[in-house]
């Protein structure tokens, strides 16, 4: 039971990546800027995976060396990147917080 839902999020989630990218090249600037505020919403909750499966999918239509604030998929890119970046910084403290808990 807990599986398939945490399938129907993924699933959930890569539709509206998808839907927010396609929107956004096409030039729906509105739908993309709902779109991509429902994925900002999210993203705090998505596991690693997901997140560094939304970065790939990003990186491969923007440039990330050139900042593109303007650009609300290269922004997407880039708060995806933070966020993993921000999650590994933590993963070595939390590690040794148990290590301490254990003794």
């Amino acid at each position: 039971m807990v599986v398939s839902q945490f399938m129907a999020n993924q699933r959930k989630h890569v539709k509206s990546r998808e839907n927010f990218i396609e929107r956004y090249r096409q030039g729906y600037r509105e739908e993309a800027t709902r779109l991509y505020g429902e994925l900002l919403r999210d993203l705090e909750v998505l596991p690693d995976k997901t997140l560094k499966d939304d970065s790939q999918r990003t990186l491969s239509l923007v440039d990330p060396t050139n900042r593109q604030s303007e650009n609300l998929i290269w922004r997407y890119h880039e708060t995806v990147s933070n966020e993993l970046k921000k999650r590994s910084e933590r993963a070595p403290r939390r590690a040794g917080k148990l290590g301490t808990d254990e003794k």
